[in-house]
């Protein structure tokens, strides 16, 4: 799915869609994930060589992000084939996205040169995120500026960075935090414990970014709903079976109903993410391992339709569930989430000293 420009967006069966061309979207996300990946690695005694393959994709999808960004620190999404831009409106999703795989990537790049690259970019995009107003694209920055600013100490090779967060990431996660608590406050009661008032896409961003500020501000708060909503979406993303059922595209989930179709594996990866946060933060971690289990399972079989949504011979993740049956498509965000998943378990798996294997898919 990888060639020379970047990550194409669509595929075909398991074969890429070049009339589809690509996504700042998905280019960002691999960023994330081979970033994430190559540290699982690095702090892997057994891992004896540098990951070459995975070091070339970084510098491909940091190179798509450098030509991606706008003068003024937005990154433009879409592009054909050709590389050309299509046309668009900014889009705060987008930027958050990529504001949170620069983070990333500035500290767990093996490089010091895609450090300092991954950090530029993040330095000029942070600044357009003054703007935000859409809940999905606050959550990421609210993560970027927290981790950053909770792990400063690691950016000492890149001062005027490290500088630059620790000045300005306080006011944009004090501000950002607020805005989240304030969406929560504006649209949940006692019976809908949620930030909007639907259920749509990417759910599980909402608590994770407030887990993420916790460790930052130590807002007893920003604690108590990230718990709450995530406590929410579990209960809305399962049922008396005991496996997960994703808010469906088809009418998404709002106080009268929620679709069951048109699953997306983006939905199962992101309630991982939270879960992950939730182990680490609140008092019952067994609770939380035990869904973070549970959305491996949903990619293997353990779904509405008993079928397996990911291919764990070449690592592809199949684009979704609909009611006629497994969309056979292995696009880039699906395969993202596929192996992201995967990634969260094993790093949480080998955190507690057991083996990782299963599936087929060794880690």
């Amino acid at each position: 799915m990888t060639d020379d420009t970047g990550l194409i967006e669509h595929a075909l069966g398991n074969i890429p869609r070049r009339s589809e061309g690509y996504s700042t979207d998905d280019n960002a996300r691999a960023l994330w994930l081979v970033s994430e990946w190559q540290r699982l690695l690095a702090d892997d005694p057994a891992t004896t060589e540098e990951p070459v393959q995975l070091v070339r994709l970084s510098e491909i999808y940091l190179s798509f992000l450098e030509y991606a960004q706008q003068p003024d620190g937005h990154f433009h999404n879409n592009f054909a084939y050709d590389r050309s831009l299509e046309a668009e409106q900014p889009s705060d999703d987008c930027l958050g996205r990529a504001l949170w795989s620069c983070a990333v990537a500035s500290l767990t790049q093996p490089h010091p040169d895609s450090r300092f690259a991954a950090a530029m970019l993040f330095q000029k995009a942070f600044q357009a995120a003054d703007t935000m107003n859409h809940s999905r694209g606050i959550a990421y920055v609210l993560s970027s500026a927290s981790l950053l600013l909770a792990r400063s100490n690691e950016l000492s090779g890149i001062p005027e960075f490290q500088n630059f967060i620790r000045q300005e990431a306080p006011e944009r996660v004090q501000s950002f935090e607020a805005k989240l608590l304030a969406l929560f406050e504006q649209n949940s009661d006692t019976d809908w414990r949620w930030f909007e008032h639907a259920m749509t896409y990417g759910n599980g961003v909402l608590p994770w970014a407030l887990f993420q500020s916790f460790q930052v501000t130590g807002n007893s708060d920003a604690l108590l709903i990230a718990n709450e909503s995530l406590d929410f979406l579990i209960e809305k993303m399962t049922m008396a079976d005991g496996l997960i059922h994703p808010i469906g595209n088809q009418g998404w989930c709002t106080r009268k109903q929620c679709s069951r179709w048109d699953q997306q594996p983006l939905e199962v990866m992101k309630l991982a993410l939270a879960a992950e946060q939730a182990a680490r933060l609140l008092s019952d971690p067994e609770k939380y391992l035990g869904i973070l289990e549970k959305c491996r399972d949903w990619f293997y079989g353990a779904n509405d339709l008993h079928a397996s949504v990911a291919d764990a011979t070449d690592g592809g993740g199949r684009d979704g569930l609909e009611q006629q049956g497994v969309n056979q498509n292995q696009g880039a965000e699906s395969t993202i989430a596929y192996l992201m998943t995967e990634l969260i378990c094993a790093r949480t798996v080998k955190g507690k000293g057991e083996p990782v294997e299963k599936h087929g898919l060794t880690l």
